[in-house]
């Protein structure tokens, strides 16, 4: 099978962004298309799982179609079909899993259940190869994660978040500032404009962890802020935007390198949803070049969930001719470290 050109269909439905593309041997994007839910659940203040279904529901068909349309093949031509068995949101999945299961069941085309997360590290690899052993950063709304891949497709989790994920504080700290949801983008901006930067605390945990904390960050903005009306002032948004912002991705950059530096790793991944972050994108990168360490940043289209890096990661199991049949069921507590072990 790896002799010839494979073309997988990948399916992404874990959240709130309906996503279907066409990727050629792991790495070439020939279609990649995204519906954002982010106007609907937006008068909500997050996501609302039950609203997120229903949407994947009207938009999943069409974008399937348009995604092979756009790649410009036919559907017999497809080698497999991919889509996202967690983790996710249960609902969300299945309207996903229930269409790649159909649409191969229809075309009798090899079905490939794919983790989530092994889909935003794997999104790097349609930027330029990875070398191995490599040090994946995993920051998004549901993740914070340092993960080791000694070789490919090898997956050993060496950090992770205790409470908050990143994606989740960055969310509570906008909220508490004012600012609607999504709230990542608003503080980042805010951050990256302000001033002046008020002092807020680090969580390093013990001496050699690379474990997470930023549940006693997020406990202190809101101090200060509560401190701040309490004095009757204004404008203290921007300072505490940034002093955020600088703790959060201090701590991120800092237990990072040391992995790297620890472990031997040739490549630093910065993977998931808040690699979108500017701050965070400027200081990984200035920090990596000062330390010479080879650092890879996907593009702004391929930090964000998306079909695309569902079908680089399936194309590990594609190799393999490891498939799923159609049983496939949603698992939102999928292991990273279990996935491709399985048949």
């Amino acid at each position: 099978m790896v002799n010839q050109d494979c073309y997988i269909l990948a399916v992404e439905t874990s959240c709130d962004e309906t996503s279907a593309a066409v990727v050629k041997n792991g790495t070439e994007v020939l279609s990649n298309l995204i519906a954002s839910q982010i106007e609907t659940h937006k008068a909500f203040g997050g996501v609302v799982p039950e609203v997120a279904s229903r949407k994947h529901v009207e938009n999943i068909t069409l974008m399937l179609e348009e995604a092979i349309r756009q790649a410009n093949i036919e559907p017999e031509e497809l080698s497999a079909i991919a889509v996202t068995e967690g983790p996710g949101l249960v609902g969300a999945l299945l309207v996903g899993i229930m269409a790649a299961k159909s649409l191969a069941f229809a075309l009798d085309k090899p079905l490939i259940g794919t983790h989530h997360i092994a889909g935003h590290i794997y999104a790097n690899r349609l930027v330029q190869p990875i070398e191995y052993p490599c040090v994946a950063l995993v920051v998004s709304g549901g993740h914070t994660e340092l993960v080791l891949m000694e070789q490919e497709g090898s997956f050993k989790l060496i950090g992770q978040t205790r409470d908050d994920a990143v994606g989740e504080a960055y969310d509570k700290v906008a909220r508490a500032l004012g600012f609607p949801y999504p709230g990542g983008p608003h503080v980042d901006k805010l951050a990256l404009e302000a001033e002046q930067s008020e002092e807020l605390p680090r969580a390093w945990l013990e001496p050699d962890s690379y474990d997470f904390s930023f549940s006693g960050l997020k406990s202190a903005v809101l101090n200060a802020v509560n401190q701040h009306k309490m004095r009757g002032e204004e404008g203290y948004q921007p300072a505490i935007a940034r002093g955020f912002q600088e703790s959060v991705i201090e701590v991120l950059v800092e237990k990072a390198i040391r992995a790297i530096r620890s472990t031997g790793a040739k490549q630093l991944l910065l993977c998931g949803g808040v690699a979108a972050n500017r701050g965070l994108r400027a200081s990984l990168s200035e920090r990596c070049k000062s330390e010479q360490i080879s650092l890879i940043i996907p593009p702004f289209k391929y930090c964000t969930d998306n079909a695309a890096m569902i079908g680089a990661a399936a194309y590990l199991k594609w190799k393999e001719s490891k498939f799923s049949d159609l049983e496939l069921k949603a698992d939102p507590s999928l292991s990273l470290e279990e996935w491709l072990l399985e048949v």
